[in-house]
């Protein structure tokens, strides 16, 4: 675990999330858009729908069919419509307040356990682990966690591994690592200094290959 921990350190020291956002709520809105799609499409999208809607009560008052124009071209965009409008008028009753509080943030539409540990690890400082697409597949990859294992059971494992007092610093440099180097396909092995101890390595032997 040193080892990756420390190869993480050098390509990452100050990791930060991705996401473009100035206030709580677009941080939030932000993640729970980012499900199944990139965050550079997000940031695409957000840009436009929080220039055109600077407020909760704009948010909250805008047209669902507005809202899908502006962001259709991240993919299940009808439900994440809906979520956004519930989301702003949730918060606007709320006093636009999103609470340290882990059980009212993931009974948020769309908001579930991922995007609350992602939300408090970045605006509370709390320290969470997110597993996301590139957190279990790196986790995996380097033996981290099964290959049958779910993002719950992921997460609990690297709750293990990781000292606490880096959860959130090592979320955000697997994020980037799975994301620049350790990629779905055609991963940037050879640099990579965790080769020896990845599943990779293993895959590239079977196949005959040096």
């Amino acid at each position: 675990m040193n080892k990756i921990l420390s190869y993480l350190d050098e390509l990452f020291p100050n990791p930060k999330c991705e996401l473009n956002y100035t206030k709580d709520y677009e941080l939030l809105i932000a993640v729970m858009l980012s499900a199944q799609t990139t965050d550079k499409k997000v940031n695409k999208v957000t840009e436009i729908l929080f220039n055109k809607y600077p407020t909760i009560n704009d948010l909250k008052d805008a047209k669902i069919t507005d809202i899908e124009d502006i962001i259709k071209e991240i993919g299940t965009y009808h439900k994440k419509a809906k979520f956004v409008k519930e989301i702003a008028q949730i918060l606007y009753n709320n006093n636009e307040i999103i609470p340290k509080d882990r059980k009212f943030i993931e009974k948020l539409p769309g908001v579930g356990h991922k995007t609350a540990n992602v939300f408090l690890s970045e605006i509370y400082n709390e320290p969470c682990i997110a597993v996301d697409t590139h957190v279990a597949r790196v986790s995996k990859r380097l033996h981290l966690a099964n290959s049958h294992d779910d993002v719950v059971k992921i997460e609990k494992k690297l709750m293990k591994k990781i000292p606490k007092d880096r959860w959130s610093k090592t979320h955000h440099q697997l994020v980037l690592f799975g994301r620049y180097h350790c990629k779905a396909i055609n991963p940037n092995c050879t640099n990579c200094k965790l080769y020896d101890i990845c599943i990779e390595k293993k895959k590239t032997i079977f196949k005959g290959e040096p």
